[in-house]
């Protein structure tokens, strides 16, 4: 197991043995002292063999923990990424050709075609097996292909050996990339087009998604860092001779990410936010947002050993924080009901509120990303706690067990 497992799997058991000790230990009932004859006495709860205390400790180093990652945010969005506004476009449409990634989704892989603007004309389908798709060529991977790259890079790997581009630009969609906005790319290397996840078969798992956008509003100040933080391959654009010298060909849960780590250490690229959106879809349930999650989290720990040491513990200080992330809500407001007394419980308490308030905020601002036609969303604001675990229980799942395989998240396409 690696270090994050095992670390998490402590902290964990320390909250919930700290936390148990601490709601069943024996209690001093004290008198009102001074007060009205009237007045109730009050019960405080006594530590029982330290365990209480270890809580405190422990809900301390989260709250801690969250709190620098809230301000690295707090710094990324506000300082580093203040005023960015994507660049003019300019390349245009006949300067790109379109990949769209599927393993055999038909029907899903149409209406991402069926979307995109007129003017492109160039459109590629690499599957997994033969499929129909109309407006596309479709490509499947042969079976005797290998390299070192597997599942989604795997195929991305073969069409880069393989098909003929005498375009400027390469840009890969997902099956279910509906396209929105795309008039051309600005000049950069790599252009991270911006997704907005569509509601499926789980409201709870669009509400995770959408406190994701309002967390990924970071995603500004990363054409002002050394290596952006992540990438969304669902919607980007490269430069044909960057992605030539780059290749896919590494192995990897993350391709998208990992490609982009590596061509900003082994190449002098440039990174940029376009104004295009693409409408992927929300997974259809909690197993399937919970399995994304995984392979995400995973996928990031093990990309980031080609990170620099400090990107590194950056991004696995990142995934361990948003895995613990909502405990502290979720133990701190219960036990203040109980009126259980915890090490410094004033202070702690208003930190860990300030902590909850970021996670509102954060559901906030990805309503607001999705404009008016949304807003009624804002009404989900008190289920707040439960979308944090929502969007964090697949990074648990990833740390402590992670997948062997790349897995595709289910496609429900319009139907």
């Amino acid at each position: 197991m690696n270090t994050e497992g095992i670390a998490l799997i402590a902290v964990t058991l320390t909250l919930l043995v700290g936390g148990a000790a601490t709601v069943f230990a024996p209690t001093v009932v004290s008198g009102p002292g001074t007060a009205p004859e009237q007045a109730a006495a009050t019960t405080a709860a006594v530590a029982d063999g330290g365990l209480a205390s270890l809580l405190g400790i422990a809900l301390w180093g989260v709250t801690l923990l969250f709190g620098a990652t809230a301000l690295v945010w707090l710094v990324l969005t506000t300082v580093i990424g203040a005023g960015y506004e994507a660049p003019p476009n300019e390349y245009g449409l006949d300067d790109m050709q379109v990949r769209i990634m599927t393993v055999d989704a038909a029907e899903v892989v149409q209406e991402t075609v069926d979307s995109l603007p007129a003017g492109l004309d160039d459109v590629h389908v690499i599957a997994e097996a033969p499929i129909d798709v109309a407006g596309a060529t479709v490509h499947v991977v042969p079976e005797e292909f290998t390299c070192r790259a597997v599942r989604k890079g795997r195929a991305q790997e073969w069409a880069r050996q393989t098909l003929d581009c005498q375009k400027e630009f390469v840009v890969y969609l997902d099956e279910d990339s509906i396209v929105e906005s795309l008039t051309g790319l600005p000049d950069a290397d790599i252009v991270q087009l911006r997704e907005k996840p569509r509601r499926t078969g789980s409201n709870l798992s669009y509400l995770a998604d959408m406190y994701r956008m309002g967390v990924q509003f970071e995603q500004r100040a990363f054409a002002r860092l050394s290596i952006p933080l992540f990438a969304w391959g669902g919607g980007i654009a490269v430069r044909t001779e960057v992605e030539e010298m780059t290749t896919w060909n590494r192995e990897t849960l993350v391709e998208d990410t990992a490609f982009v780590w590596a061509a900003f250490q082994e190449l002098d690229v440039t990174f940029e936010l376009s104004d295009a959106v693409c409408r992927n879809e929300a997974p259809p349930s909690l197993y399937e947002i919970l399995q994304q999650r995984r392979r995400w989290a995973a996928g990031n720990v093990q990309a980031s050993k080609m990170l620099p040491l400090r990107y590194e513990l950056l991004t696995r200080v990142r995934n361990y924080t948003w895995a613990l992330s909502p405990i502290v809500t979720l133990l701190v407001i219960p036990l203040s009901l109980l009126s259980v007394t915890i090490v410094y419980s004033g202070w702690f308490f208003a930190a860990s509120m300030g902590l909850a308030l970021c996670t509102l905020g954060w559901f906030l601002l990805g309503v607001a990303y999705y404009g008016d036609d949304h807003r009624q969303w804002a009404l989900a604001l008190p289920l707040a706690p439960v979308i944090t675990v929502i969007h964090s229980m697949g990074t648990v799942a990833g740390i402590l067990n992670p997948p062997e395989t790349f897995r595709v998240t289910t496609k429900v396409g319009s139907n």
